[in-house]
């Protein structure tokens, strides 16, 4: 990474765990993000500046930051605009990490290679493309193994990083809170210590003992080895120094979602694919001020706000990490405890891009990794979003193949008042069901009834308000003096 960019797993960031309440009479800066917007962007890659390799491990190597890169990568079957959208996808990403996208190679192969991932002959003329281009990065469109990375770099003569270390660089660059940090870094650590090796004649592997030549015996193992081992430990320790902070940070939120459930508060979290417009609609919906951009995962630190319904009832909206095809699985693994938030929520808000060449594709991918992290049961509303720049007929295609749909724009606020709508008629309904008559004198526990129940009928008569609700069973015991004899 950068120097304006220096990773601090360490740094402490605010959290909003809150749940602060919004009346909708915010400033600008609360339903764009601006000033976060132009925090992050004056963080920017400084274009020009280079790293000598000397004397730095495998893990400062790989992220370093990238910058004029030729994408490659390998199309197995399907149609050509599949291989087409795959490729643009990647071309994004790499943008959104800070590079400059120079050209892309697509080979049809039924399989990558073994050695190259890309065929010799492929191999040449990517090398051709370097060397015409003056690129420094290639970008691999698909996850190498360690001999494949050695492998491409020893013959293009430049740095060679995947997709996989690309979406972990942006989510590097990304991460604002103390969590989210330790779950990147984590992750980077994990896919890294499997791909370890020195750089240069000093770093090189030399055999020890017989195996050293004549004469060879204690005191030839070369220094390259001697490092390699040395990085590897330190890795081993950082990763179980994460994996304990990441415990303790788990236990503190698993404390605060029991606390919602304890209080019967139903949880709404709006998942998707990423850039999808997830963090634009819980500013509709709620005014939250979270973060906006026209990036790849430009949200990774999850949001909760509290919303009501038209009749009062409290619920949460939680905005949650992108997802994307292939998404690694140490990030997968690293945020599971964020992405559990999707998987213990009562409703979940899957917001697709309507505007995008594969929204089929997008929809696919996402409930993949909901299935993947135990949230494939959840209850599903579709939003179909950026209703305002899609096709028409891609979007009737859309509410076709998906009948619990709806069609929004989180720019122009179409659709939202119907969203509003669907998300409150399919909140779960309180188990209980009361009719009392409360004393004037206990106003609150009417107040109770209205924020976590949900009121069928109330009126005012001489002894109090009579209310007939469905309401937790908690609140359910307290009102049960005041309950209304049955005749």
């Amino acid at each position: 990474m950068s120097p304006g960019h220096a990773y601090n797993p360490y740094e402490d960031a605010d959290r909003l765990d809150d749940l602060p309440e919004h009346d909708g009479l915010v400033d600008d800066d609360a339903t764009t993000g601006d000033f976060d917007l132009d925090d992050r962007h004056s963080l920017r890659r400084v274009a020009g500046l280079s790293t000598e390799l000397e004397d730095i491990t495998e893990v400062e190597y790989r992220r370093l930051r990238l910058e004029r890169v030729v994408l490659v990568g390998v199309w197995p079957g399907g149609s050509f605009v599949d291989a087409e959208n795959s490729l643009a996808e990647l071309a994004a990403l790499a943008e959104t990490a800070g590079s400059q996208v120079l050209e892309g190679l697509v080979q049809r192969r039924l399989k990558p290679d073994p050695a190259t991932f890309i065929g010799s002959g492929k191999v040449q003329e990517l090398r051709d493309v370097v060397l015409t281009t003056g690129a420094d990065t290639v970008v691999v469109d698909g996850e190498l193994s360690a001999s494949q990375l050695r492998n491409l770099e020893d013959k293009v003569g430049i740095k060679v990083v995947d997709r996989t270390m690309v979406i972990l660089d942006i989510f590097a660059q990304h991460a604002k809170s103390r969590e989210g940090k330790a779950q990147v870094e984590l992750a980077q650590l994990e896919y890294l210590s499997q791909r370890l090796r020195g750089w240069g004649a000093s770093l090189s592997r030399q055999a020890g003992g017989r195996a050293g030549g004549a004469g060879g015996g204690v005191g030839t193992r070369g220094p390259g080895e001697t490092k390699l081992e040395t990085d590897r430990r330190r890795i081993r320790t950082r990763m179980a120094k994460l994996r304990r902070d990441l415990a303790g940070m788990r236990t503190a939120r698993d404390t605060k979602r029991a606390g919602r459930r304890r209080n019967a508060v139903p949880a709404v979290s709006i998942a998707g694919y990423t850039n999808a417009g997830k963090s634009s609609l819980l500013n509709r919906l709620t005014g939250a001020g979270v973060l906006v951009e026209d990036a790849l995962f430009a949200t990774l630190d999850p949001t909760v706000r509290r919303a009501q319904t038209s009749e009062g009832r409290v619920y949460t909206l939680a905005d949650t990490v992108g997802f994307v095809r292939h998404l690694p699985h140490e990030l997968v693994e690293s945020f599971r405890s964020t992405l559990e938030e999707v998987a213990d929520a009562d409703l979940v808000v899957h917001v697709v891009d309507g505007s995008h060449p594969d929204p089929e594709g997008q929809l696919s991918a996402v409930r993949a990794v909901l299935a993947d992290i135990g949230a494939g049961g959840v209850r599903e509303i579709v939003a179909v979003n950026k209703a305002d720049a899609a096709d028409p007929l891609v979007v009737a295609r859309l509410l076709r193949n998906e009948p619990h749909a709806v069609v929004v724009s989180a720019r122009t606020g179409e659709g939202i008042d119907k969203l509003r709508s669907v998300i409150e008629n399919e909140l779960p309904q309180p188990p209980v069901e009361v009719d009392v008559l409360v004393p004037y004198q206990h106003g609150e526990l009417v107040a109770r009834v209205h924020t976590v129940g949900e009121v069928l009928s109330i009126e005012h008569e001489a002894a109090g308000t009579r209310v007939r609700a469905r309401v937790p069973e908690r609140l359910a015991a307290v009102l049960e003096p005041y309950a209304v004899a049955t005749q």
